[in-house]
């Protein structure tokens, strides 16, 4: 974990800048570090972390002082930043300097669940979307492979074969689980999540062992039906369950 009164003593901070501002530079830091273990380079993170803490349009000369990056540096991860839809271009340029052209100010995405979802669909597009073909064909040369090998190499191919193609299912699974909240509007993703907070810890563990003792097909008979229902008799149906009588009933 990083702990930025840590960090804050292995850099010293000057005095000509506000408490503040102190705080979003060892915000950004950390936040680069964080990106670091996700695969994200850190550069493009602490650029975001600084946009999610400032708040307000920033350029990228005033990026690169407040980060101490280069002019490089800061071009790359801000242009990084920009195409994983973290940041967006602001409307008002803004003068940084008592000559030159005003200079292209950018905002961050304020949304945290919009960024999340953006970050999701592109690592899925990046990193699931193009593996899948590759696996599949290679399921299929297994196959293939052992319909025509001989005796002595065809029961290794077959086995080749059906490891793949579980990992084809896990890999299609994965992507379905991860294309729910890429399609998902973000206000629903952060109801699902706000519903995870509402649980206590022994109530999901519940969940969870019921999940694992019903069929598939059921759950998804009964999510059908769910879907199907108003948000009034949703409501309604949760009344009823509560019950004491009708609760007895489903034990």
């Amino acid at each position: 974990m990083i702990h930025l009164e840590r960090d804050a003593r292995e850099r010293p901070l000057t005095d000509s800048i506000s408490t503040a501002e102190q705080i979003r530079r060892e915000f950004a830091g950390a936040w680069g570090a964080i990106g670091a273990a996700w695969g994200v380079a850190p550069s493009t993170a602490a650029v975001q972390g600084y946009f999610l803490v400032h708040g307000g349009p920033l350029t990228e000369p005033e990026l690169r002082r407040a980060l101490g990056l280069s002019h490089r540096a800061a071009a790359l991860a801000l242009a990084e930043c920009v195409e994983w839809g973290l940041v967006e271009r602001s409307d008002l340029g803004r003068r940084t300097g008592r000559r030159g052209p005003e200079a292209s100010a950018y905002v961050v995405v304020g949304d945290n669940w919009e960024w999340f979802r953006r970050v999701a669909r592109a690592r899925k597009e990046r990193e699931t979307d193009p593996v899948v073909p590759v696996i599949a064909r290679c399921v299929d040369l297994a196959r293939d492979g052992a319909d025509a090998a001989d005796a002595s190499q065809r029961g290794e191919l077959a086995a080749l074969g059906e490891r793949l193609d579980g990992l084809l299912r896990f890999v299609h699974l994965f992507d379905r689980g991860v294309g729910v909240f890429v399609d998902a509007e973000p206000s629903a993703t952060e109801r699902i999540f706000a519903l995870l907070g509402e649980l206590d810890d022994a109530t999901l563990a519940r969940l969870v062992a019921l999940l694992e003792s019903v069929e598939p097909a059921e759950l998804a008979r009964a999510a059908r039906i769910l879907a199907g229902l108003s948000p009034k008799a949703v409501r309604r149906l949760v009344g009823l369950a509560s019950v004491p009588g009708l609760r007895a009933l489903g034990r």
